[in-house]
């Protein structure tokens, strides 16, 4: 069944093939924005979550509930201008919106 779940422990999204993408939330590395110019008929606004390990999920705008939004940005130095960007934008592009910091304080690469 294809779809998304989003849990204390995890996002994970099946796709109508099959296939499964899955992060934990405390692997979680970095979150993007990616918007299309596909809307407003079809979907055109993508949070891509991905792991310490490289490995992601695509979480369409139309399965993101409140509680994931808010737990996006509860993220330290979740950047909700970049949200707010990337939501009027109807173009092709990426928005880095979040990246974990490094135990140094620096961001990750």
């Amino acid at each position: 069944m294809a779809g998304v779940e989003i849990t204390d422990t995890f996002v994970r999204r099946t796709l109508a093939d099959g296939r499964v993408e899955e992060v934990a939330w405390r692997e979680l590395a970095e979150v993007r924005i990616i918007t299309t110019a596909d809307g407003p008929f079809a979907e055109d606004v993508f949070f891509v979550l991905i792991g310490a390990t490289g490995k992601g999920c695509v979480v369409p705008h139309s399965a993101a509930d409140p509680a994931f939004l808010g737990r996006l940005q509860a993220l330290p130095g979740f950047d909700n201008e970049k949200v707010v960007e990337a939501m009027v934008c109807t173009a092709d592009r990426q928005f880095l919106v979040w990246r974990a910091q490094r135990p140094d304080g620096g961001r990750a690469n």
